[in-house]
């Protein structure tokens, strides 16, 4: 990474720490492209000129070990800090009915295979000619019931590595701390009613946002 770059990624990474979590693009809160290209962004950032930077800030960030990578905020792509994680895994854990409720026959089915092996490739799913493992595996993300990672297969094309919180929990030898997913929640929605009011933003938080719509 060249040295701009460098900078370019303490800087974000020093907002991740003050604010716990960071979106990777949103035009209102906080955001690695926001802090990089010095103002709001809308729409896809891969068009802008600072792109490239962009591209190689997020990929300092999800390589890091203090970092995690979620759907938490508006179903958007949110970087975590380590010191929230334990409420992370308390909320995904919990099969709570929000996470539950109206999901997809293909998503259900893909959870319950996850569940039994603990870890799963996306390009290794075939139910059915009509069955698309990129939208069940989006779909689980959303409701943040398992942890998705990015991955290039042996054939260079793009595909997902599924795996339950307690295995990618152990996976990286992380040791969460006891709270309850209403704890956690409840501060997940304080932190975000702070972000709301002070950037103007009206972002919802995964069970807000399927609560309403069911």
């Amino acid at each position: 990474m060249k040295t701009g770059e460098t900078s370019e990624f303490e800087r974000v990474f020093a907002e991740l720490l003050q604010y716990g979590l960071l979106l990777e693009s949103d035009p209102m809160l906080p955001s690695v492209c926001s802090l990089i290209t010095s103002g709001p962004q809308r729409g896809s950032w891969w068009s802008h000129p600072l792109a490239h930077t962009i591209f190689q800030v997020n990929g300092q960030l999800a390589d890091h070990v203090d970092v995690l990578i979620t759907k938490l905020i508006s179903s958007k792509v949110t970087f975590i800090h380590r010191r929230l994680w334990s409420e992370v895994l308390a909320i995904g854990m919990a099969r709570e009915a929000w996470q539950i409720t109206g999901l997809s026959a293909g998503a259900r089915r893909v959870l319950k295979l996850v569940d039994e092996q603990g870890t799963l490739r996306t390009d290794q799913l075939i139910f059915s000619k009509s069955f698309k493992p990129g939208e069940a595996s989006r779909e689980l993300e959303k409701r943040l019931l398992l942890h998705s990672d990015e991955l290039h297969t042996e054939s260079g094309a793009h595909a997902k590595l599924l795996e339950t919180w307690p295995r990618w929990a152990d996976r990286i030898s992380f040791q969460p701390q006891e709270i309850t997913a209403t704890d956690a929640k409840a501060m997940f929605e304080e932190r975000m009613k702070t972000l709301n009011e002070q950037f103007g933003s009206r972002a919802r938080l995964p069970w807000q946002v399927i609560r309403k719509r069911h």
